[in-house]
């Protein structure tokens, strides 16, 4: 069976990996490289597992978020469908059975906001597990007078916590925010559209999601 090990081997899959790091570092976007896609595959995995699903689902949510940022090589624009197709095909040549790399294409290709939505459990631990890495280590620009609110946002969390409670059925993210550097309001800005996905995502897993910034229960 393919592992996570032996997707982060492949030199195709880091070359890609390299690759839409270049490209959306001279667009100016924040990071999703190594640091990003590595934060996601744990957490996906993590959702999973807490949650008591088989050691083979929690491999492959593990391994579509190692994977689901690949399509930012093509294009920001519909990078979670060239994404879906490219680790099909990676993961086809690398022998996975067609059922499970269909079910990591379809977690991947439904992973962002404008264009997807939780459609299986794997896809549903992807998206909470990708949208809850907020902080200030994604921003590469790193010359605060320029910075956009995308930059500003991210660069005020200073802490962010994805919690994992089972017993309650529920998964928490808690955020603490720089005021000094931007207000709360900002932050659902930009993130009030990922904030709902997050939401049904955890309805998907049959659990509750709970937004916490700075202390306050804000959903």
């Amino acid at each position: 069976m393919i592992t996570l090990k032996d997707v982060r081997e492949n030199p195709e899959v880091d070359a890609l990996i390299q690759g839409a790091q270049k490209q959306l570092r001279a667009l100016g976007y924040t990071e999703h490289g190594h640091r990003h896609i590595s934060i996601v595959s744990k957490r996906a995995g993590d959702i999973l597992e807490r949650l008591g699903y088989p050691e083979r689902t929690v491999e492959l949510a593990r391994i579509a978020g190692y994977m689901h940022d690949l399509g930012n090589c093509i294009n920001r624009v519909d990078h979670a469908h060239n994404g879906a197709i490219l680790a099909y095909n990676i993961l086809k040549d690398m022998g996975m059975p067609v059922e499970e790399r269909t079910e990591i294409m379809m977690a991947i290709g439904n992973h962002d906001e404008n264009t997807g939505t939780a459609i299986s459990d794997i896809s549903a631990a992807l998206i909470l597990a990708d949208k809850s890495d907020v902080h200030r280590d994604r921003v590469v620009n790193r010359n605060l007078s320029t910075f956009g609110i995308h930059d500003r946002v991210n660069y005020a969390v200073t802490n962010a916590n994805l919690i994992i409670n089972e017993n309650e059925r529920k998964i928490m993210l808690d955020l603490t925010i720089d005021t000094k550097i931007c207000p709360v309001l900002d932050y659902f800005e930009i993130f009030m559209e990922r904030t709902m996905m997050n939401k049904y995502a955890a309805k998907f897993l049959k659990v509750w999601f709970e937004l916490i910034i700075n202390d306050t229960k804000l959903l």
